[in-house]
């Protein structure tokens, strides 16, 4: 299984900026910024992440099984 974070681009379909999001959910700007790069996620953020844009935690990544 690979999984994949795909936040930019949620956020780019939406018009939101890591700044915005970060104020909506609490999350430090760095760890947005960081979100697509890193293999590991604080499971905190993950949720209000998600939370915040309304959406499903596995909406926040691409999972392909192989």
């Amino acid at each position: 299984m690979i999984v994949t974070p795909k936040l930019n681009a949620i956020l780019k379909d939406r018009g939101i900026t890591q700044m915005k999001l970060s104020e909506m959910c609490g999350v430090p700007q760095g760890s947005i910024s960081r979100f697509d790069k890193n293999t590991r996620h604080e499971d905190s953020h993950i949720f209000a992440i998600a939370k915040a844009l309304g959406i499903k935690i596995e909406d926040l990544f691409d999972i392909r099984v192989e």
